[in-house]
């Protein structure tokens, strides 16, 4: 593991027992994960400084291991104890800020070769799996932004539904996006201000006065007035091309009876 051999190398004269190797190996894991070690003992000195190395004096007492550590951006201390019980070690590490405790139980018999402490190729039997039991039960794990409860995603999108459909709520007034309109400038030419009101058939450019619904620019139905109207107007009487208002309904042969046939009674009273 990388780190971890140069680590082992600085204090193998430090290493007298399995659970010194223990001891140094979830140290190698709390820095490997950020942390920095500031001290060993439960109360800050005026030595304390943040550092990768193991400090001074860690492994002197072999029943209670007892190291301090920081992460570079926070002020939280976080207290890492070791207690020594027959073959087990008992790892506690503490936040001090929320009080928060993790720990791990290790095999020191398990996890290390007692007779080849000062070999690191293969003092540890299984350095992978105890990697992995450090980061899952004594690491604190990254914390997550708060999720939104479904309850308020719910509302929250009915709120936006409702909006979006209330007719008296003002728009929301963000900048526009996407290409902008087309603006002809009013002064090129510049005495050319009120000419599409000049000509009313729109023949220069474009405009004009006389609305001509076959001309508007809005789309319409394949309807040709040069064909012909059944039963209005035959086919030639309105020339290709000219203009053509529309008059009366299309088709006169309606279902039922027709509302104009009679006049309405009491017609001729002017009190009606």
């Amino acid at each position: 593991m990388a780190g971890l051999e140069t680590l082992y190398t600085c204090v193998a004269d430090k290493i007298a027992c399995p659970q010194d190797a223990v001891v140094c190996f979830v140290h190698w894991e709390m820095i490997k994960n950020g942390y920095r070690c500031i001290g060993s003992g439960d109360e800050p000195s005026s030595r304390d400084k943040k550092s990768e190395l193991l400090p001074a004096g860690w492994s002197s007492n072999k029943e209670l291991y007892s190291l301090r550590y920081q992460t570079g951006d926070t002020d939280t201390v976080m207290v890492l104890k070791a207690i020594a019980v027959d073959s087990t070690l008992i790892f506690n590490l503490m936040n001090s800020g929320t009080k928060q405790v993790s720990d791990l139980m290790v095999n020191v018999g398990d996890q290390v070769n007692a007779d080849q402490l000062h070999t690191f190729d293969s003092v540890f039997r299984d350095a992978d799996g105890l990697s992995e039991k450090v980061k899952a039960q004594l690491l604190p794990r990254p914390e997550k932004a708060p999720e939104r409860s479904r309850r308020e995603e719910g509302e929250s999108s009915q709120r936006r539904t409702e909006e979006d459909g209330d007719p008296l709520r003002l728009p929301c007034r963000h900048p526009r996006h996407g290409p902008q309109p087309h603006w002809p400038d009013p002064l090129n030419p510049p005495f050319a201000a009120g000419g599409a009101d000049l000509d009313p058939f729109g023949s220069v450019g474009g405009g004009g006065m006389i609305m001509d619904p076959l001309r508007s620019g809005f789309p319409r139905s394949g309807f040709d007035p040069s064909s012909g109207i059944p039963d209005i107007l035959p086919p030639g009487a309105v020339p290709p091309g000219a203009r053509f208002d529309p008059f009366g309904p299309m088709g006169r042969h309606r279902p039922g009876p027709d509302p104009d046939h009679m006049p309405p009674p009491g017609y001729d009273d002017m009190f009606m």
